[in-house]
């Protein structure tokens, strides 16, 4: 906001002496254009802030999902809001266009897994579970399996499998 308030302040004063010169006073034209050259260093300046913010912004979608924190929330301004719910629903939508008829969840996996299988614990009874190839599993509390990691996600999420580590 300072700076928008310098960058307005810079832009009147040059009007003034803009037609001061145009009226014969050639002394000025130094002064104008270096406060030119401050109001273009200026705007650089807030440009950068804020591409900063909307590259932090962006970040923030696939760090935390589609829904962001209260607290997180408080320190964004109206538009800033605006301009991630409209990245949110474009990114949205291109997950669904990708990876068939359940679309592509690119949000999963940050880092490349280590392996596409792994060990999981059942930590309630959930039932039983069918895996791709058509075999189904039957998950009972404390039971352990060795599944595929895509299919596992949603349900350690859920807190009905825990990811055993060896």
């Amino acid at each position: 906001r300072q700076a928008l308030e310098e960058m307005r302040a810079l832009y009147e004063r040059n009007q003034a002496d803009v037609s001061e010169a145009k009226a014969g006073r050639t002394d000025l034209i130094f002064l104008i254009r270096f406060r030119h050259c401050c109001l273009l260093r200026n705007q650089r300046c807030l440009l950068a802030y804020l591409y900063d913010r909307l590259l932090r912004i962006r970040a923030l979608r696939w760090e935390y999902g589609s829904v962001l924190p209260n607290t997180i929330q408080f320190h964004m301004s109206a538009e800033e809001v605006e301009w991630f719910n409209r990245y949110k629903k474009s990114l949205a939508t291109y997950m669904r266009s990708v990876g068939g008829e359940e679309g592509l969840d690119l949000t999963q996996d940050i880092k490349p897994p280590k392996s596409l299988y792994i060990e999981v614990r059942c930590l309630k009874d959930h039932g039983e579970f069918e895996i791709d190839d058509g075999t189904t599993i039957l998950l009972k509390k404390n039971s352990q399996h060795f599944l595929p990691r895509w299919k596992c996600e949603q349900l350690i999420r859920q807190g009905i499998l825990e990811h055993v580590l060896s």
